[in-house]
C-alpha cells in the first residue's frame, strides 16, 4: 500500500488526480488532497472511495508537516515560490516529492541533503516544463546515438484556444493565468545564441521579432522569444550548439496588435495609476496619450502608434472594447497591468463549452556524415472539456505516470532531478500517447540552415 499526498487541488490537477482514482484499486494507492477550498478538493475525488479531499493550510508547517510524514510522495501544485518549503519537509520526513516548475536555485541548492535523505525531488515534469524536456531529449538522444553533432535547436510551446473555440478577432483566449499572460516576457531582455553570437530582445521589441510556423492542419503560429534561451543548453547537453532558441507561440498576428499595449505602457505592473478607480476603459488608454482637446482618443492612438485606417490591429483594440466610456469595478487604484488584465478577463474568457489547445513544436538541425539534416516535431492536445482541459492533461498527466514510476520502483534516482533521463521519458511519452498526447515527427528534406529570428 503506497500513499500520495497532493497539495493543491486547482485545475492544472484534475487530469492527474483523475488518473490516480482510476488506477488506485489496481495500484494500492491511498489519495490525500488538501487545499485551501476543502469543497474543490472533495469534489475532485468526490466518486474514489481510495481518496480524500480536504482543507490545508499548505504554508502552515504544523498542519502539512503530519501529511507529508504519512505520504510515500508528494505532489506539490503550489505556486513555484512555495516548493522548496515543501521540498525540506520533504527532506526531513523522507518522503520523495513531484512539482511541476522549474528548478529554482534553492530547489538546487537541497541537492545534497536529498541525496542523503534518499529522497528524489522530480521538478519540470508538466507541459512547459516537462513534456517539452522529454519530447526534445528523446529526439536529441537519437540524434546523438546517430553520430550527429546538433547545429540548431528551437521549440516553442503555446496554451490557445481551439479551432473549434476560437470565435474572436485576437484568435485568442485565456486558458490560463491572465496575469501571466499580461506580465509576459518582463524582467529581463529575451536572451539566445544564434550562429555562435549572442543575440538580446528587450522587451519593448519583443512582441515585433516574431517567427512564423505552419503545422499541418492548424495553420500558421507565431512565436516570441522566450526570457532566457541559453540555459538549455546546459540541460540538455548542448553546451556547443551554435544556434537554441525557445519561445512562446500565439496566433498569427496577435503579437503586433499586442504590441499596441506594450508601447503605450499598460502592461506595466510597477506602479499604482492614479485615480485609476474612476477610470472609464477610454479614460485608461487616453491616460497614456498626449493631450489634446480637439482630437479623439482613437485619433491620438492612431497618429501616436502610427496605425493605418486600414490596418486590422484597430479592429482588434474596438473589439476589446478598449475605447469604451465603461468604468471598471475597482475599489481602490490599480497599477496598469491588473487595469488592462480586467478589461482582457471580460472578453478573453472562456465559454462554458470551450475548449483549449496545447501546441508544442521542435527543430532539430545536425550534421552527420558531413551533410546537413533537418527534423521537426510537433504535438498538438485539445481539450476535453472546462475541467480536463489541455493544459490539465499536459501539466497533470506526466506527473502522475511519473508518480507511479516512482512508487513501483522504476525510477530509482535520489536528490534534484528533471525528466531528461531515457528510462523516464522514454516510458512516460510512450504512456502518454495512450491519452493522445503524441509527437508527430517529420524528416525535412532542405534543412534551413538558421533560425528566423
Amino acid at each position: 500500500m503506497k500513499n500520495i499526498l497532493v497539495i493543491g487541488a486547482g485545475l492544472s490537477a484534475s487530469s492527474m488526480l483523475r488518473y490516480f482514482c482510476q488506477n488506485a484499486e489496481k495500484e494500492e494507492w491511498n489519495i490525500k488532497v488538501g487545499d485551501q477550498n476543502a469543497d474543490l478538493a472533495k469534489s475532485k475525488v468526490a466518486n474514489c472511495s481510495r481518496a480524500e479531499g480536504f482543507a490545508l493550510n499548505a504554508l502552515d508547517p504544523k498542519e502539512r508537516g503530519p501529511l507529508i510524514e504519512w505520504a510515500d510522495i508528494v505532489i506539490s501544485m503550489l505556486p513555484a515560490r512555495f516548493h522548496v518549503e515543501v521540498a525540506v519537509d520533504c527532506i526531513r520526513y523522507k518522503t520523495n516529492l513531484i512539482t511541476p516548475s522549474y528548478i529554482s536555485k534553492e530547489m538546487k541548492a537541497l541537492q545534497e541533503e536529498a541525496e542523503k535523505a534518499g529522497v528524489l525531488i522530480m521538478n519540470e515534469i508538466g507541459v512547459d516544463p516537462g513534456i517539452d524536456h522529454m519530447s526534445a531529449k528523446k529526439v536529441l538522444d537519437d540524434i546523438e546515438a546517430m553520430g550527429g553533432s546538433m547545429h540548431i535547436f528551437e521549440s516553442f510551446t503555446g496554451g490557445l484556444i481551439a479551432p473549434e473555440s476560437d470565435n474572436n478577432p485576437w484568435n485568442y483566449k485565456f486558458t490560463w493565468n491572465p496575469r501571466n499572460v499580461v506580465l509576459a516576457g518582463q524582467g529581463s531582455a529575451a536572451k539566445f545564441i544564434q550562429e555562435g553570437k549572442y543575440k538580446y530582445i528587450p522587451y519593448n521589441k519583443l512582441f515585433r521579432r516574431t517567427e512564423i510556423i505552419n503545422i499541418e492542419g492548424y495553420g500558421d503560429f507565431e512565436g516570441y522569444a522566450n526570457r532566457d534561451s541559453l540555459k538549455y543548453r546546459a540541460k540538455y547537453g548542448l553546451e556547443d550548439i551554435p544556434t537554441i532558441y525557445r519561445g512562446t507561440f500565439r496566433r498569427k498576428g496577435f503579437s503586433k496588435a499586442w504590441d499596441v499595449f506594450v508601447q503605450l505602457g499598460a502592461t506595466d505592473d510597477s506602479y499604482v495609476l492614479e485615480g485609476s478607480k474612476d477610470m472609464t476603459k477610454r479614460d485608461f488608454i487616453n491616460s497614456f496619450l498626449r493631450y489634446n482637446e480637439h482630437d479623439s482618443v482613437e485619433l491620438k492612438l492612431r497618429h501616436y502608434l502610427q496605425i493605418d485606417h486600414d490596418d486590422i490591429i484597430f479592429d482588434k483594440l474596438v473589439w476589446l472594447g478598449v475605447f469604451d466610456e465603461v468604468k471598471m469595478d475597482f475599489t481602490e487604484d490599480v497599477t496598469p497591468a491588473k487595469f488592462l488584465q480586467a478589461i482582457l478577463e471580460e472578453k478573453w474568457q472562456l465559454e462554458p463549452e470551450d475548449k483549449d489547445m496545447i501546441v508544442m513544436w521542435h527543430k532539430f538541425v545536425y550534421k552527420l556524415n558531413g551533410e546537413f539534416h533537418e527534423i521537426n516535431s510537433h504535438m498538438v492536445a485539445i481539450g476535453e472539456d472546462q475541467t480536463y482541459t489541455a493544459m490539465s492533461n499536459t501539466v497533470g498527466l506526466p506527473a502522475a505516470i511519473c508518480t507511479k514510476m516512482i512508487l513501483n520502483g522504476t525510477i530509482k534516482l535520489t536528490g534534484v532531478h528533471l525528466p531528461i533521463i531515457k528510462e523516464i521519458y522514454d516510458p512516460i511519452l510512450a504512456e502518454l500517447e495512450e491519452y493522445g498526447i503524441v509527437f508527430q515527427e517529420k524528416e525535412i528534406s532542405e534543412p534551413i540552415l538558421y533560425a528566423e529570428v
